[in-house]
């Protein structure tokens, strides 16, 4: 494709994933195939009036694979070539996703272009190929533009199955469904059907003056645990007492509910104490945390424990990563786990 400056520009960054793949017909494996070969495959791309240009991870990584390397390299290609675009399309495996787009929205601070992520649930080489749809949708919406100039979404999205999601809002639901995504706890910023309906009032607005401040530091040592009936106490104590976790994501009960036994109160308090950042989220696909509503969370609320409200597992560990990463101290990181930092909470 020519290159014109009249003409919107859109960057496709190729992580691996689903959607860039095919099936050898000797062993009817699923391999990566090379992706300068995209418009073979979806020559429908020709149709856009966009000057589009692709760069691929080498070698392409599953999904299962994503690091919080992967997202750093992530950040350096869209900061290396902001000026040049106006709008993303990462093409990401399914699986983390969802944790990937949130942790960009963090990363990325001052974003103000459209970062779009996608993938799909069929290789594009297949006869009834969901990622066809998904790539020609998460283009049209990473060009689209006011009749000011302005992007449309200026912040890190999913498109999947007809929906585009606030990234940091999404979450995989499903394994084998087309409709694989949900933002269970905020609305659509886009619905793709006969036209491609953007609901505005749900969009982070434009600023003119933000400015792109790349972060490339996460700490990966947190853990993600699940109370259930039964937990037993060794169980709980030896998590926390690990000297090489910082932080917790700590998934309770309904509204941030845990047991009513002194010995979890004991170790909670002992944790956060020590300065362990713990963040209280439900295990409920819907709905906040809200530990001053009962007294089994009055009780976590008092041992130091911070609300994750309504954010999604993906958000809050993402979060934790990206605070504690940028060398903030610990009354900072609770501050900051109060606030909307990029749109990922209710406040």
């Amino acid at each position: 494709m020519s290159h014109t400056e009249e003409k919107t520009s859109v960057l496709l960054i190729y992580t691996g994933g689903t959607i860039g793949m095919m099936k050898n017909p000797v062993t009817g494996a699923l391999e990566n195939f090379n992706f300068d070969q995209l418009l073979e495959y979806v020559p429908e791309i020709k149709g856009f009036n966009l000057n589009i240009y692709s760069i691929a991870f080498n070698p392409p990584i599953d999904s299962s694979d994503i690091s919080p390397e992967s997202w750093s390299q992530l950040v350096k290609i869209i900061y290396s070539n902001y000026e040049q675009y106006d709008g993303f399309v990462i093409l990401h495996g399914t699986d983390t996703m969802a944790f990937t787009a949130s942790a960009l929205s963090f990363m990325l601070e001052g974003l103000m272009k459209p970062v779009i992520l996608t993938g799909s649930q069929l290789p594009i080489g297949a006869l009834r190929t969901d990622g066809k749809e998904n790539l020609l949708t998460a283009i049209e919406i990473a060009a689209a533009k006011h009749d000011d100039g302005t992007p449309i979404v200026p912040e890190v999205c999913v498109f999947f199955h007809e929906k585009l999601m606030r990234g940091n809002r999404t979450t995989k639901v499903s394994a084998d469904n087309f409709d694989a995504f949900e933002s269970n706890n905020y609305p659509l910023l886009a619905h793709s059907g006969i036209e491609l309906q953007f609901y505005t009032h749900n969009i982070i607005p434009y600023r003119a003056d933000a400015v792109l401040t790349p972060h490339y530091d996460m700490d990966p040592n947190i853990i993600i645990f699940s109370l259930f009936p039964g937990i037993q106490p060794n169980t709980v104590k030896k998590i926390l007492n690990d000297k090489h976790i910082n932080g917790v994501i700590f998934r309770t009960f309904g509204s941030g509910n845990a047991p009513q036994k002194q010995w979890l109160v004991d170790a909670l308090t002992k944790a956060t104490n020590s300065g362990k950042t713990i963040v209280n989220i439900t295990q409920c696909s819907t709905g906040s945390v809200k530990m001053s509503l009962y007294e089994t969370g009055r009780q976590l609320l008092a041992s130091g424990i911070i609300s994750g409200r309504d954010s999604t597992v993906e958000a809050a560990l993402t979060k934790l990563m990206f605070l504690l990463g940028s060398g903030r101290n610990a009354e900072e990181i609770r501050r900051c786990m109060n606030q909307s930092l990029a749109g990922e909470i209710t406040i």
